[in-house]
């Protein structure tokens, strides 16, 4: 067994690990693919400023996301289809973070239901939620998550239309996968990846299969999904939806400071800064960069969380030292998910908050609270030098 150091190590036994067709699913963007690079490449331009002869001596790592004490202010994000990566790997995922002490979010199109979560672990997880056409599918789908002990909803607001992803397309994506001659080829190299899932049930979308009007089985989810997501989607359906759930709301895919004065207005709990890692509209500026100008909208008004791109604790760091107050990884998790179950998606967490612990010491500061832009240096520019070119009318 390897050790350890980093999630480029877990990424690459996941690489060897998983199937093709999942591992794209994971490691992929929309069209060009230039913004899911960029929300990784962004970090790497932000610099950290260190200060030595301070006392470093009880530092801490712990925060709250939404009044929810944590280990360290990072969530396990919601991930589609995460119970392919790794046989009941929601689950495996969810019990991973409940013994971290950090929040897991189980996505609308997981494999395992959120019953199966729920039955598996003691401490309350977050639900996102998908908008679909089916008003009472959606309803339900609220109602089954009140059920379970979810103490936050996320609603997803940038998948209203899906954005074209090469690779998905190309691969045939399937839960479970279809065996074509290029599919089966590449699962007879994947044996432990197959063993583990001929030792579960769980292989297709159980928030859906079985729940939605008429789908009850793979045959029909395919159709069933591509017709469904609303594209109606508007600030007075999150309003409904708010008012049904009656529960903390985190409202997912704000990447503007008008859409957040937006969230403010419906009531919403928290935003996170996102641009669905890359997979919707390609050519949005990165998370990290649109982060200053969305905090300094609406920053002292609303808790402002971020996801895209987050491989380290150092990444945790800029985010939050530019303001954020929680932050969420999603391939992060994934890669070590895939690599070593739910040891694995504890050896990514470890990694981050070692990363994060380190180098909050070396930037001279004891506690996450602590950090802000004094920590950084940050290039002229870094979000201001992209302002909207304004249509003289």
């Amino acid at each position: 067994m390897p050790v350890i150091t980093n999630i480029d190590d877990l990424h690459a036994i996941y690489k060897r690990r998983v199937p093709k067709m999942f591992y794209d699913y994971c490691e992929s963007g929309s069209w060009t693919e230039q913004t899911f690079r960029d929300n990784e490449s962004d970090f790497a331009e932000i610099r950290l400023r260190q200060r030595v002869a301070v006392d470093m001596e009880g530092r801490s790592t712990r925060s709250t996301m939404i009044g929810r004490e944590v280990a360290m202010p990072v969530a396990l994000a919601p991930v589609g289809l995460t119970g392919m990566q790794h046989a009941d790997g929601e689950i495996l995922a969810a019990k991973a973070a409940e013994k971290f002490g950090v929040p897991f979010t189980l996505s609308t199109m997981s494999i395992c239901s959120i019953e199966d979560v729920a039955a598996r672990t003691k401490a309350p997880f977050w639900f996102q939620l998908y908008v679909m056409k089916d008003e009472e599918f959606v309803d339900n789908l609220i109602g089954r998550a009140k059920a379970a002990g979810c103490d936050a909803l996320v609603l997803t607001l940038d998948l209203q239309i899906l954005g074209q992803r090469h690779k998905d397309l190309k691969n045939g994506l399937s839960a479970p996968p279809k065996l074509t001659p290029a599919t089966i080829a590449n699962l007879l190299t994947k044996v432990g990846w197959g063993l583990e899932m001929s030792k579960t049930t769980r292989r297709t979308f159980g928030n859906i299969v079985g729940h939605a009007k008429g789908v009850t089985d793979t045959s029909s989810l395919s159709s069933w999904t591509a017709e469904q997501f609303d594209p109606r989607l508007d600030w007075s359906k999150i309003a409904r939806i708010k008012e049904k759930w009656g529960g903390k709301l985190i409202l997912k895919g704000i990447l503007d400071a008008e859409d957040a004065k937006m969230a403010l207005q419906v009531g919403a709990d928290a935003i996170i800064v996102s641009n669905h890692g890359g997979r919707q509209l390609d050519g949005a500026l990165s998370s990290i960069r649109m982060l200053p100008a969305i905090m300094e909208a609406v920053g002292s008004e609303i808790e402002v969380h971020m996801d895209g791109g987050i491989r380290s604790g150092q990444d945790v760091l800029k985010a939050l030292a530019l303001g954020a107050r929680g932050t969420y990884i999603g391939r992060a998790f994934i890669y070590g998910l895939g690599a070593r179950g739910q040891q694995g998606v504890e050896e990514a967490l470890e990694v981050i908050r070692k990363e994060l612990d380190t180098t909050m010491a070396l930037c001279g500061e004891k506690h996450v609270h602590d950090l802000g832009p004094h920590n950084l240096l940050v290039p002229k520019g870094f979000a201001g030098d992209w302002d909207r070119v304004e249509r003289n009318a």
